[in-house]
């Protein structure tokens, strides 16, 4: 693919350190292009398996993201979205490249928000702000309207810190969004039950088909009972 002048930084500096390959997605008639490691040992430093924690799932397009992107692409246009644990950043990308007007897309990763920002270059998308992002030590990004996130709820160690990121930047009258692979559910139910507490859930069940595997994909709407929350937490 042919990249653009003001991509070529970025490019030459992933491209000297990774083997990358494209991979578009396309998402109801438009295609999101990415970039992304071709080839994930050179990603890897010791033994894998032994060291999960630090394995760089970041550089897998989830079948949950691509749900989720495919849901933002059909969501009125809103001001400010976040997107956390982005990985690659489909859903935000995607969210951009359908008329959200703002769109703030984060991980913790600084490796994976290089693709990121390169990926909002290639889209040729100017509504994208990348930002790394700890979860445990938020900085101040304002609030969003939308939250959104694929995949995050990955252990009950995280759950305190995802509390605390949904009550900083959340705005008054704002929801967030959640997708994960069914399978995900062992830790996702203990999560949406602890969640119940603070706020009105619903959840529905998609599929994706790829290829020959069928995905089911779980998306949680997490609405705040007390709007006036998300004001306080601001103060």
């Amino acid at each position: 693919m042919k990249i653009p002048t003001p991509a070529q930084p970025l490019y030459e500096k992933l491209s000297r350190k990774y083997t990358l390959e494209y991979e578009p997605v396309h998402i109801r008639g438009k295609e999101i292009k990415l970039l992304k490691p071709g080839k994930i040992e050179e990603l890897l430093e010791g033994d894998p398996f032994e060291d999960l924690e630090n394995f760089p799932f970041w550089v897998k397009i989830w079948e949950a993201a691509v749900v989720l992107a495919d849901f933002m692409a059909s969501l009125t246009p809103q001001e400010r979205i976040l997107e956390i644990g982005s990985g690659l950043g489909l859903v935000g990308l995607t969210a951009a490249l359908f008329g959200h007007k703002e769109v703030v897309i984060t991980d913790h990763e600084e490796e994976c928000l290089d693709f990121v920002r390169l990926n909002a270059i290639l889209n040729g998308l100017d509504n994208v702000v990348v930002e790394k992002l700890d979860w445990n030590a938020p900085q101040e990004l304002g609030q969003f309207n939308v939250i959104v996130g694929a995949e995050v709820v990955y252990s009950g160690r995280i759950f305190e810190s995802l509390f605390r990121v949904f009550k900083k930047y959340l705005a008054p009258g704002g929801v967030i969004y959640l997708a994960h692979d069914k399978e995900r559910m062992r830790t996702l139910a203990p999560f949406l039950y602890q969640a119940e507490k603070e706020y009105e859930e619903a959840v529905s069940q998609r599929r994706l088909r790829a290829g020959d595997e069928v995905y089911e994909v779980v998306i949680s709407r997490l609405i705040p009972k007390d709007q006036t929350w998300t004001a306080r937490a601001s103060a």
